[in-house]
């Protein structure tokens, strides 16, 4: 009895060990499996003075005149967003991140992005960080902000509103504007893998609603 008792047990472990999922790897989704990107552009004098100056960063030096500047283009679900992805890729060279400084502000950020996001695009380092830079390019950043003489402060929609009137393929669903500690932080659009507008999820399309939001300068 006892015989067949841990026999059974055998055969039904190998049983459930065919139809139980496999258990999730604790290092990231598979990479190349999302829905679509978000386009993440930073106005760099406001996390100057909410961040940068503090960690005396490279990007904040006045010489270098950053206005919006790509914090990142991230793979996203429709609901969440994957990270830290498993991939066969091999990381970018230190030139290659040092040739995104001029849309990032630092070489370390470009490196940063590739391993949180760019690990779940399924492309290549260098494919990733092209086409970021492809996506930057592709958007009208609106002059009006650059051309600010001291600091303002203004309702966050009207941001959102001159990023719609300079790329009018955008609409209100596919562009979003956050703010971090009073100020305007970002704004964020939402493309498809081939780069074309579409409508942002719900966990994205979360509008900053202060009237009265930071807004500094180019140094």
């Amino acid at each position: 009895m006892r015989r067949f008792f841990f026999t059974t047990v055998l055969a039904l472990t190998g049983i459930l060990a065919g139809v139980l999922p496999a258990p999730l790897w604790a290092d990231g989704e598979q990479a190349g499996e999302f829905d679509y990107y978000v386009l993440a552009l930073s106005w760099s004098p406001n996390w100057c003075e909410i961040e940068g100056d503090a960690k005396r960063s490279e990007q904040c030096d006045p010489s270098h005149d950053f206005g919006w500047t790509l914090h990142g283009l991230w793979p996203q679900f429709h609901r969440g967003w994957p990270s830290y992805c498993r991939t066969v890729e091999s990381p970018p060279r230190r030139a290659e991140t040092a040739e995104m400084a001029d849309i990032m502000g630092t070489p370390g950020l470009a490196w940063h992005q590739w391993k949180k996001h760019g690990t779940c695009s399924g492309l290549s380092a260098p494919a990733y960080l092209n086409l970021s830079r492809q996506a930057y390019d592709s958007v009208n950043r609106p002059q009006i902000f650059r051309k600010l003489e001291r600091a303002v402060t203004l309702p966050a929609s009207l941001v959102e509103q001159a990023f719609l009137q300079a790329n009018p393929d955008f609409d209100k669903d596919s562009v979003t504007v956050t703010c971090r500690d009073h100020h305007i932080q970002e704004v964020r659009l939402c493309l498809s893998r081939d780069m074309q507008p579409v409508p942002c999820g719900r966990d994205v399309i979360k509008d900053c609603t202060l009237q009265d939001a930071h807004f500094t300068p180019v140094r």
